[in-house]
């Protein structure tokens, strides 16, 4: 028995198709592995250091916070009280 031309393509994509699934079902299955942290818990006090704050000196991003609000003439979310008036 000869296999036609559009039976040997059916088997072929059908083929394709379980590999293709197959992949996908083992990606899947990779991906739900417990993520390791990066940093270890005693290697965390070393990001508690000042040098490692963004700010160089926090007197002062205080006082640019302060101005840039009174100017704004709103709140901006950092936790400061005060309206517009610049009177705080």
């Amino acid at each position: 028995m000869r296999a036609s031309p559009g039976n040997c393509g059916r088997w072929l994509a059908a083929r394709a198709l379980r590999v293709v699934a197959t992949g996908l079902l083992l990606a899947a299955l990779a991906g739900c592995a417990a993520p390791q942290p990066w940093v270890k818990p005693y290697e965390r006090e070393h990001f508690a250091d000042p040098i490692m704050s963004a700010n160089r000196d926090p007197v002062s991003s205080i006082y640019f916070e302060h101005v840039f609000e009174s100017r704004e003439g709103a709140r901006g979310a950092t936790g400061s009280v005060g309206g517009g008036c610049g009177c705080n």
